[in-house]
């Protein structure tokens, strides 16, 4: 059982992430967890000046991915994701591709798009 511990210890992270922000808890911009990001021509060009932080969500985003999929495969909660996004929106170094979303009659989400979506982090 002790063993099962240790080998849990070594998966965790070493830097918390949320110091990451700041303590931030809220992004600027207003992201979706479907919203797609890509990298910029400025990101790409300093890619390799990039903090440990940001040079990651460069890499990942040179192949436009969901905030839902930053946040996976980095392995941080969505909530860092969206600021160190938007962070990066701010600097000039990711490009947020803002999506018309659908509405149903009554005004809300289609149940078919929030299929989509879970079915996308379902993948992940």
């Amino acid at each position: 059982m002790a063993d099962d511990f240790e080998d849990d210890a070594d998966d965790l992270p070493l830097v918390r992430p949320y110091s990451r922000t700041g303590g931030r808890t809220r992004s600027t911009l207003d992201l979706a967890i479907e919203t797609l990001v890509s990298t910029s021509d400025l990101g790409r060009a300093r890619s390799n000046q990039l903090d440990g932080t940001h040079q990651p969500i460069a890499e990942l985003c040179a192949q436009s991915r969901s905030v839902a999929e930053i946040a996976a495969l980095m392995r941080i909660p969505l909530g860092v994701a969206r600021v160190l996004v938007s962070d990066m929106v701010g600097m000039g170094l990711v490009v947020v591709h803002q999506q018309q979303v659908e509405t149903d009659a009554a005004g809300g989400v289609p149940l078919a798009l929030m299929q989509r979506v879970l079915a996308g982090l379902h993948r992940l």
